[in-house]
């Protein structure tokens, strides 16, 4: 008995090894289609960078216990920008819990590039695609927000037509969170920050989503503990219960009609703002088909949304042309 139970915990560890393999697989095809279809109009790479230790060492001792971790980043330049010339940065974290940079966000970053945008999207620890021990070291609301802050620093140090002065960021769903904690450790480092449908407050999010999704929160290699164990470990992590930190121009869109962040969420953030006396700007959508998705389809009212965010952002950030109609999107999809 003894034995057979010692082969299925062997099997279920190869499933586990296996699955990420699978992950690494998916990931080289995608980046395929980065360079493949984005070539008419940038120039993408993808380029090995640093954080911070990290958050969890099991071997406190053994050698390299607290090196930096290591994460690459995707960064597009659009191929008709003068290098002589300083350009606008926004940096572009990616959605989900364990999630990655895929060429989900292809027509925005092609939208972005129209408009004389340089891109940086960090694969911050726990990103999927690159083997099992960077996902393990996920810290959601923790030193990957660190991680996305060096790659804006990255940029700066190792590009010259970057702009330092016209430095964004922006995200959506886990990505939102990541953009809104950036603004408030950093408020000097960004001009403005867009948050579309963002994870506000992981105390509320704890208790309506299921057992799987709060498993992957209390698991050992990650936070260790439930918010009903440490409540203040989950605030420290969340938008909602930070809003006092807020200096940096804002934008907030969420649908009523969210399937993944409650609107709750985002409420209790935009309550938390206005209670704080912070000025900013936001948008709540009535039931917008398309529900946590609704402003990254390719949908007609996706993209009049869109069209919103590009103008708050140039406001603050100034690019060399804005798209300000559906034909300048679609003329940028599609040149």
């Amino acid at each position: 008995m003894q034995e057979l139970e010692q082969e299925i915990k062997a099997l279920r560890q190869y499933n586990v090894n296996l699955n990420h393999r699978i992950d690494v697989l998916q990931k080289t095809i995608d980046d395929v289609l980065w360079f493949n279809r984005m070539d008419d109009i940038a120039f993408v790479d993808k380029v090995y960078m640093y954080g911070p230790p990290p958050a969890n060492v099991p071997s406190p001792t053994a050698r390299g216990a607290y090196n930096h971790v290591k994460f690459w980043s995707y960064i597009f330049i659009p191929k008709d920008i003068d290098f002589s010339k300083k350009y606008p940065l926004l940096v572009l974290p990616h959605g989900g819990v364990h999630g990655d940079f895929s060429t989900y966000y292809y027509h925005i970053v092609r939208e972005l590039m129209a408009q004389g945008y340089i891109v940086v999207a960090p694969e911050y620890r726990g990103s999927t695609g690159y083997g099992r021990k960077l996902w393990e070291q996920i810290d959601y609301g923790g030193l990957e927000i660190q991680d996305a802050h060096a790659s804006r620093n990255y940029m700066l140090e190792n590009y010259e037509f970057v702009d330092k002065n016209r430095v964004g960021i922006l995200g959506w769903s886990h990505g939102g969170l990541i953009s809104l904690m950036n603004v408030f450790e950093y408020p000097k480092d960004y001009k403005c920050v867009f948050a579309g449908v963002p994870v506000s407050d992981l105390i509320a999010r704890m208790g309506y989503m299921t057992d799987s999704y709060r498993k992957l929160f209390s698991d050992d290699y990650h936070i260790g503990k439930t918010v009903y164990e440490d409540i203040q470990e989950y605030k420290r992590r969340s938008p909602a219960w930070n809003a006092h930190k807020l200096q940096t121009p804002l934008l907030i869109h969420t649908n009523t009609n969210d399937d993944d962040v409650d609107v709750l969420e985002v409420e209790h953030l935009i309550k938390s703002l206005k209670a704080e006396g912070k000025k900013f700007e936001y948008e709540i959508f009535q039931d917008v088909p398309g529900g946590h998705s609704f402003d990254r389809m390719d949908t007609m009212h996706a993209k009049k949304t869109r069209l919103k965010i590009y103008a708050f952002l140039a406001n603050y950030l100034n690019p060399p042309k804005v798209l300000k109609t559906v034909e300048d999107i679609h003329r940028a999809a599609y040149r």
